[in-house]
């Protein structure tokens, strides 16, 4: 049988009897052949058990909970009223779950590392001009598509002149160029520091997100009142000192990391989870993100190849469920492009 299903099921409905999973996934099955299945999840660590004989219980444990697949198609295909969510910030996430999991598989750390040996011993082969005029390149992929997940209607050519050589697109408006000469803005400036990130801070972030929001009719500063966020129930923080926390927590979870793709991925999802300003956190997550793998030595990240519906969607299964499977997803076939496409 499909191990997935038992895990879906728990997701939304734990702790629960082996009954009224039987029940809950309509399996046809002999029971033997369930007690086996849930058997193996326990076993993997999937799965969490309480009590004994007939007060046994099974609950998803926090890695599963983060990391078990969850299928978008059909997730989405409910309105967002009809979704089960988890409308307020869970600050359970940072404080105690998110330290108590390896977000990579063995397999997946094997992959990301060969990967990144491949990008370090390219660079080194490269002069230094060559260098510089492949990072240029990404970084147009990157203002490009950071901008079009934004809403921006810039093409990746009309980005690639307005960026090189100052010219603005017909038919556009003003601020969606200055988007776009922000994003290069930050990533010179990233590029300039290299060392910027070695340790996030509050700080930092903040003067990421003024790079990136300058001349825009964007609040500077951690926001002072609610937000909303369209197409999802769930609702950030609105208290200023509970949002200082949460960066906080986050920076300090990230810094205490010794993976750096840890560090990247994380940076990703909490800085958009946490909604810390008025507007432009996505934006500053991924440049924030990138500035951590630069830090280091890694290779950034396009996102150029990313459906934004896509990205959009990885994003709000966090929010709400706060699952991170479709965005890992995402996170590992941007390093696998950038490796192979740029270097």
């Amino acid at each position: 049988m499909d191990t997935r299903e038992i895990l879906q099921y728990l997701h939304y409905y734990q702790p629960s009897t082996r009954d009224e999973i039987a029940r809950g996934i309509a399996f046809e099955g002999s029971d033997a052949t369930l007690k086996r299945a849930i058997a193996s999840l326990v076993g993997n660590g999937d799965i969490i058990v309480t009590g004994k004989a007939r007060a046994t219980r099974y609950s998803l444990s926090p890695q599963a909970h983060l990391l078990m697949p969850l299928n978008l198609d059909t997730y989405f295909a409910k309105d967002v009223d009809e979704r089960q969510v988890q409308t307020s910030f869970n600050f359970q996430l940072i404080r105690n779950q998110l330290p108590a999991v390896e977000l990579f598989t063995e397999d997946e750390r094997k992959h990301l590392n060969e990967l990144q040996q491949m990008f370090r011993k390219h660079v080194d082969e490269m002069t230094v001009n060559e260098y510089k005029k492949e990072m240029e390149r990404l970084g147009i992929d990157l203002s490009w598509k950071s901008s079009q997940i934004e809403g921006n209607t810039y093409s990746l050519l009309e980005t690639e002149r307005l960026l090189r050589e100052s010219k603005t697109a017909e038919g556009k408006t003003k601020e969606e160029a200055i988007m776009l000469l922000n994003h290069k803005d930050a990533l010179r400036f990233i590029l300039d520091n290299p060392d910027y990130l070695q340790l996030l801070s509050l700080s930092h972030i903040e003067d990421i997100h003024a790079l990136l929001t300058k001349d825009l009719s964007v609040d500077k500063g951690i926001r002072h009142r609610r937000v909303g966020i369209t197409g999802t129930n769930y609702h950030p923080l609105d208290n200023e000192f509970q949002i200082r926390e949460a960066i906080h927590n986050t920076c300090e979870l990230i810094n205490g990391m010794d993976n750096v793709f840890e560090k990247a991925l994380l940076t990703l999802v909490l800085l958009s989870y946490i909604q810390a300003f008025s507007d432009g956190n996505k934006r500053t997550a991924r440049i924030t993100s990138n500035a951590i793998l630069i830090a280091n030595g890694y290779c950034p990240l396009s996102f150029r190849t990313v459906d934004s519906v896509d990205y959009k969607k990885a994003m709000l299964i966090f929010y709400e469920q706060n699952n991170l499977f479709a965005f890992k997803q995402i996170f590992m076939q941007q390093f696998e492009f950038a490796v192979s496409e740029y270097f």
